[in-house]
């Protein structure tokens, strides 16, 4: 099925989506991706909303796939949850209101861009992509045919980050002068060894718009799976793992419709071995305001704002602060995955709302994890233009904000 062909099925679905759906009935659901994200944390999720109702999911493996769609019909008791290998023939459905997309990094832009092409509202996991112009389409794409739009960082539906980023905002540890933001690194290594595709497995599929590579058990099926950290698919922890605590520095720093304007860091980039992505980084950052941004690999997975009359620290299982005062009694943590992010999101479905994760903010700090990416790799400061969304005055750099996609996957 072609581009082309595939909008003209999908073109009915578009306009009857945009009516929105009516506030009493649920939302037609499906997952694309389902591997360990997608199957083992978004559906559990998803499942626990009574107004969302999961009637597909999509994977290269077959395996998965029917094992996910069995899980599913399990939950309801009832069979009716499809399994598909190719998302497209998910689109297409003019009964599906919403998809959660939760592939390989390298997918997520180009299928985003498709699904709100098609007329489906988006989940989409974190990163944003590895694309920046990609990013743009699709923010044109949303608006364009009335999409809701929210972005994985769950962290958001957690109280504690809440209370945290409005403590900050309002001033509680005074003039914020500098954020800290640790997140851990990546990994080395891995054999590229070329092996037999299995059975089951649609890998051209899976490369999709990526660069064509050899398949390797590492990259594809492992339990941790090495994609992750390969470059040719994905920026690596910089903002796989990255985007979590930098969406806690933009969302305290009330910055969520910007970012920093100049970038300098170092890190190892590796020149061979399976995992091209860059493990370990120091990042410096500068706001337009004067505010430093320090981004760093770090087991903690910590925000932490520090202003002239104390400071916030915020991870995903605590909260801190230089002094007992500065902090609410009784403040509650939810340790583990939060399913109001997903009620949030099926809530502005019916509603026609804003998400409290929108696309702004995803897009700007997955910026800062782009733009920290280039500075390592280029070794010299770089600028940003927020305003105008590009790197001013340096086409070497501004050219590695884009990726080549290969045909005929190209969106």
């Amino acid at each position: 099925m072609d581009r082309r062909s595939f909008l003209g099925m999908a073109a009915a679905a578009q306009v009857a989506a945009t009516r929105g759906t009516a506030a009493n009935d649920k939302v037609n659901v499906a997952f694309l991706g389902v591997g360990t994200r997608g199957g083992d944390g978004l559906i559990p999720m998803f499942l626990k909303v009574p107004e969302c109702q999961a009637v597909a999911v999509c994977d290269p493996w077959k395996d998965r796939r029917e094992a996910r769609a069995k899980k599913i019909d399990d939950a309801y008791g009832k069979k009716g949850c499809a399994a598909y290998a190719d998302f497209r023939e998910v689109l297409a459905r003019k009964d599906i209101d919403a998809v959660v997309i939760a592939t390989p990094d390298h997918w997520h832009l180009p299928m985003a861009i498709l699904a709100a092409e098609a007329g489906k509202d988006i989940y989409l996991e974190k990163p944003l992509g590895l694309s920046i112009p990609q990013a743009q389409r699709l923010r044109k794409a949303l608006a364009a045919n009335q999409r809701v739009f929210q972005y994985g960082t769950q962290q958001r539906a957690s109280t504690h980050v809440r209370v945290g980023c409005e403590l900050v905002r309002t001033g509680m540890v005074g003039r914020v002068h500098t954020v800290l933001v640790l997140a851990p690194g990546g990994d080395r290594g891995g054999t590229t060894e070329a092996m037999p595709v299995p059975e089951g497995f649609d890998f051209d599929l899976w490369i999709g718009p990526g660069p064509k590579r050899a398949y390797n058990d590492l990259l594809c099926k492992a339990a941790w799976p090495g994609h992750y950290y390969c470059y040719d698919y994905c920026l690596g922890f910089l903002a796989g793992w990255g985007a979590h605590p930098l969406d806690v520095a933009q969302w305290g720093l009330n910055t969520d419709r910007t970012s920093p304007v100049e970038y300098e860091g170092v890190g190892w980039v590796p020149k061979s071995g399976l995992f091209t992505a860059i493990p370990n980084w120091t990042v410096k950052a500068k706001y337009a305001n004067g505010v430093t941004l320090h981004f760093m690999d770090d087991p903690q997975n910590l925000t932490k704002f520090i202003g002239d009359e104390g400071w916030i620290g915020i991870s995903r299982t605590a909260i801190t602060a230089s002094h007992k005062a500065l902090l609410p009694p009784g403040l509650s943590v939810i340790k583990g995955e939060d399913p109001h992010h997903a009620q949030d999101f099926i809530d502005a479905v019916r509603t026609r709302g804003r998400t409290r994760a929108p696309f702004d903010a995803a897009f700007r700090s997955d910026v800062i994890s782009h733009l920290s990416n280039i500075a390592i790799r280029l070794g010299r400061t770089v600028k940003w233009d927020p305003a105008k969304e590009t790197i001013p005055d340096d086409p070497e750099a501004a050219a590695m904000l884009d990726r080549p996609q290969r045909e005929p996957w190209k969106v």
